[in-house]
């Protein structure tokens, strides 16, 4: 599915961001989440979207958010991300979460 690109890429907090800064520059999945960030900079719906009933429900409650995303990273890890219209051009792409496959199944199983 080809969608608008996002005009930013953010963090949802100041953990999370602070989580990936700590990661070294030759670290796997820093580079991969850089990989992710510079795709959804050119299409906001590269990774797969989930139905709404799979959101888990702290993430609505933190975030209010009403859309989730999943991205593949290596090594079964996903990116998990929300995107947001400021505007009929402009879209935001928040990075929720990263996390491996053992804990994106057990957040993910209702």
């Amino acid at each position: 599915m080809l969608g608008k690109p996002a005009k930013e890429v953010v963090f949802a907090d100041e953990k999370l961001e602070k989580a990936f800064d700590s990661l070294s520059e030759e670290d796997w999945l820093k580079k991969a989440i850089k990989r992710a960030i510079s795709d959804l900079k050119e299409n906001s719906a590269c990774g797969k979207h989930l139905k709404q009933e799979l959101i888990p429900k702290e993430y609505v409650k933190k975030y209010q958010i009403d859309n989730l995303w999943w991205y593949p990273l290596p090594n079964g890890w996903r990116l998990v991300y929300s995107t947001i219209g400021q505007s009929e051009v402009d879209i935001l792409a928040v990075i929720i979460d990263y996390l491996d496959h053992k804990n994106y199944e057990r957040k993910f199983s209702n």
